[in-house]
């Protein structure tokens, strides 16, 4: 005789198929969301303060969402829903890049200036810039430019972590062992989350990004120092270009393209469209990415003039050169969050720092004031990491609502629900912020990039800095044209440049070489075509799980660093 009947339901419950996706609002998974929204901005705070970087908390959300579902107590085995995991993992990864990148990197660029009457004005902007930046992603994730089935590491390994806690058996096991793997490697400083994109994705983009990592790394060696010459800034300005032009291109309606249009945030009418791999799979067809860039280009302006207005860059310009400094900020915020969106969808590894510096450099060549020009690097700072993780999350909620029935409709409301839970994330955030920047900044506790923009600010450009960086671009563009948008893998290639972090060159070259060798020997002795094909599948489901541990490990242990930093 069950004990506890009630407990018995409740799981029971928890574990059948749910007929509507769970709300972000119901009171536990609320009261979950916003205690680990907190600890999340914390993290955040912390270590861009101490080490110039924050970590992907979504794991740790998913880890303790999965341990509070196995309490046996009442209304708490509501956890055990994975839809309900996924939502929780959301909103502490939105609040712990919303934290450390969107407001707090921002606000210390006046405050290292000296001018702490622009913190507030400015986080402010930040605000601005970090709402629109999650609702254009909102708008266009699943679209030809940003699609679901896009690799998105850090999503694939919050949801195969959400999977092997639900599941357990095999691709539990693999996963597991990838995820020690990747923890006691990133123990002894190796890159394991590189080995684990390596595993992810297109191959050709990865091989890009392999490339610039491993010429980033040893170029200094031979007395070449990329980063002092702007090579990879430039790479990045002619890559960046072109991706912004094959993303107007996929804007286009095609003749035929109003078939199977979009409801709201993109469900398609009529039963023959509903499932993942209908029409291609995608949620978003043309006119609603077109509609959504463009609803994000206004509200960037729009944001733009609060911040000229609260910063008092009004006072300080002309009108044509305010006019030209409002519209600068909002293309800028645009192409950051684009550029940044894009390299970590394929590579799980963004450059934010290096595309918010190229503007600031674009800034110093038109000899915009040093007020100005320091509002502009803050608000652009503002957008793209943001936007970045909410598609990590789209990802691991995608990835986990592939088998519902019906799927459109509950991809849809599932992505609505994460949406709101981030928005909490967001909303907590701003609150520890807003109480803890002053403290931290009194205490010399500064992100190191927010310095590095005053720095820059400050001591401007050496001669032939632009003309270096567009002679650069040209190559960064004729690669860019060549890869095409599915690759991106100028965009690839020059972030690996500018991230050169060391060792992840060989570790993502080295995953390829892995991923290959182990497909090739799956399918040894199998003449069939269909067979061959279905060996794939496996060999990529089985390395997709290994990759998957490999980033969620080392995302344990970059959370882990917060330990030494207190």
């Amino acid at each position: 005789m069950n004990p506890n009947p009630q407990a018995g339901a409740d799981v029971a419950a928890a574990d059948a198929p749910p007929r509507s996706h769970p709300r972000a609002f119901e009171p536990v998974t609320l009261v979950l969301t916003i205690v680990l929204s907190v600890l999340g901005a914390l993290i955040g705070i912390v270590l861009i303060t101490s080490l110039g970087g924050s970590p992907n908390t979504a794991v740790i959300g998913a880890l303790v969402a999965m341990l509070i579902g196995r309490i046996p107590v009442g209304v708490l085995t509501r956890m055990r829903s994975k839809h309900r995991q996924n939502l929780v993992q959301s909103a502490i990864s939105g609040s712990t890049f919303a934290a450390a990148n969107s407001l707090l990197t921002p606000i210390a660029v006046p405050f290292a200036l000296g001018r702490d009457d622009l913190v507030w004005p400015m986080l402010g902007g930040a605000v601005i810039g970090l709402a629109v930046d999650s609702w254009v992603l909102y708008r266009v994730f699943d679209s030809k430019l940003l699609p679901a089935t896009g690799s998105w590491p850090a999503g694939i390994a919050a949801a195969e972590t959400i999977k092997a806690g639900d599941t357990g058996g095999r691709k539990a096991a693999i996963l597991g062992a990838g995820a020690l793997i990747g923890f006691v490697g990133a123990l002894f400083k190796l890159p394991t989350s590189a080995a684990g994109v390596g595993f992810l994705g297109n191959i050709w983009a990865l091989a890009m990004f392999g490339v610039g990592l491993t010429v980033g790394q040893y170029a200094p060696e031979f007395g070449f120092d990329l980063g002092a010459r702007h090579v990879p800034h430039g790479l990045m300005i002619g890559a960046g270009l072109v991706a912004l032009t094959q993303a107007l291109l996929l804007m286009r309606t095609k003749k035929g393209g109003a078939k199977g249009a979009v409801n709201g945030a993109g469900a398609a009418e009529g039963p023959a469209a509903d499932g993942p791999d209908a029409d291609g799979g995608l949620t978003v067809q043309a006119p609603q990415l077109r509609r959504g860039l463009l609803e994000g280009m206004g509200l960037f302006v729009c944001g733009a003039i609060v911040v000229a207005i609260a910063g008092g860059v009004v006072g300080k310009l002309s009108l044509p050169a305010l006019v030209g400094w409002v519209l600068l900020a909002g293309v800028a915020a645009i192409v950051h969050q684009l550029i940044v969106g894009l390299a970590a969808m394929h590579s799980g590894w963004f450059p934010a720092f290096a595309v918010t510096l190229i503007f600031l450099i674009i800034g110093l060549v038109l000899h915009i004031p040093t007020v100005p020009l320091a509002l502009l690097v803050g608000y652009t700072a503002s957008t793209g990491p943001a936007f970045a993780d909410l598609g990590y999350d789209f990802k691991a909620g995608w990835l986990l609502r592939r088998d519902a029935a019906p799927w459109r409709p509950f991809e849809i409301e599932g992505r609505r629900q994460q949406y709101l839970a981030q928005l909490v994330g967001f909303g907590v955030a701003l609150v520890v912020v807003a109480v803890a920047w002053k403290t931290f900044f009194q205490d010399g506790k500064v992100p190191p990039v927010a310095e590095v923009y005053v720095t820059t600010i400050k001591t401007g450009l050496e001669p032939g800095t632009m003309t270096t960086m567009l002679l650069w671009a040209i190559p960064g563009a004729l690669v860019q044209l060549l890869g095409g948008p599915s690759r991106q893998m100028g965009v690839l290639l020059a972030t690996g440049l500018l991230v050169a972090t060391p060792q992840a060159g060989w570790m993502v070259l080295g995953a390829l070489v892995v991923r290959q060798l182990y497909t090739l020997w799956r399918r040894r002795g199998i003449t069939d075509a269909e067979a061959r094909k279905e060996s794939d599948e496996q060999a990529e489901n089985d390395l997709s799980l290994v990759g998957a541990g490999l980033v969620a490990g080392s995302s344990l242990n970059d959370v882990g660093q917060l330990t030494k930093t207190l």
